[in-house]
């Protein structure tokens, strides 16, 4: 499936919690051929996301309805700006006008939190992941949210890489089984393995797996690992990668971070869709 039809089908999901038989709001109290124009206005500084699904989002509700981004997405804006402004039929902008901020508010949010993050890693090879920890039916978004902000997705879900954590592992009853389950299955998927401890780390090397998640490691330990493992393997940092110390985990030398905040603990950024009264009254 295309990022495009994903964006079609979890709006349309989208209008149909929102909207339900119909806007009894917004449909008696704004006569039919009123035509509003208003402007989506940044409250705070950030990185644009989702001004696209928005997009998708009025073309459902109304096709008359002209969107026209003043941003493209990605691109940094500040407190005061313009983002985008749309005009057509008052009924129709305000039944789209809650699904539209709720979706450019948290994508934006992912999208700038990313930045952040990517800025604090910069000097270092270290790349920004997110996760699996992301609003279930809204992963798409989500990830591309992340993307927009300059990080980079992990898997996307449990079927396009193998990822053997703390649980398989005691489940197989150790690294080297684990992996080796997965290859008596026939899998050629790239395999990821989780560890906790250096103790567990030429286990892992001697699985001959693609990448090693050093888990809830300090620093120290992160910088040996990095050293025995010489290059033979990427590795990647997860747990309680914060902002305040991003850049310390990145100076270690690890490939990856892996950030679930990023998607569990956005804060939806203050965006706002603005009428221009003096438009907002002008009827056809």
């Amino acid at each position: 499936m295309t990022i495009e039809s994903e964006i079609r089908e979890i709006v349309e999901r989208a209008l149909k919690e929102d909207v339900g038989s119909g806007d009894v709001t917004s449909v008696p109290i704004i006569r039919p051929a009123t035509r509003l124009y208003g402007e989506f206005l940044a409250k705070e500084s950030g990185v644009l996301a989702g001004i696209e699904v928005v997009r998708e989002v009025f073309h459902q509700v109304d096709e008359s309805i002209s969107f026209t981004p003043r941003l493209e997405d990605g691109q940094a804006f500040r407190a005061g700006d313009v983002l985008a402004t749309v005009s057509g039929l008052g009924p129709s902008i305000l039944i789209g006008e809650r699904v539209a901020l709720n979706f450019l508010q948290r994508m934006s949010g992912i999208a700038s939190m990313t930045r952040q993050f990517v800025e604090a890693a910069a000097g270092t090879r270290a790349r920004v992941l997110d996760t699996r920890k992301t609003m279930p039916g809204l992963r798409a978004l989500d990830k591309l949210a992340v993307r927009l902000g300059g990080g980079t997705n992990h898997r996307t879900g449990l079927y396009d890489m193998v990822l053997i954590k703390d649980n398989h592992i005691e489940a197989a009853g150790s690294i080297t089984a684990a992996v080796s389950r997965v290859r008596e299955h026939g899998i050629t998927l790239p395999i990821e393995v989780e560890i906790d401890s250096l103790e567990q780390l030429d286990e892992a090397l001697a699985a001959n797996v693609q990448r090693i998640m050093l888990d809830n490691m300090d620093c120290a330990s992160m910088k040996i690992a990095v050293e025995r493992v010489a290059g033979r393997v990427e590795l990647e940092a997860s747990g309680n990668i914060t902002l305040e110390r991003v850049s310390q985990v990145a100076a270690t030398g690890v490939d990856y971070l892996s950030v679930g905040a990023l998607t569990h603990s956005v804060r939806a950024l203050d965006i706002s869709l603005d009428l221009r009264m003096g438009l907002a009254h002008q009827e056809v």
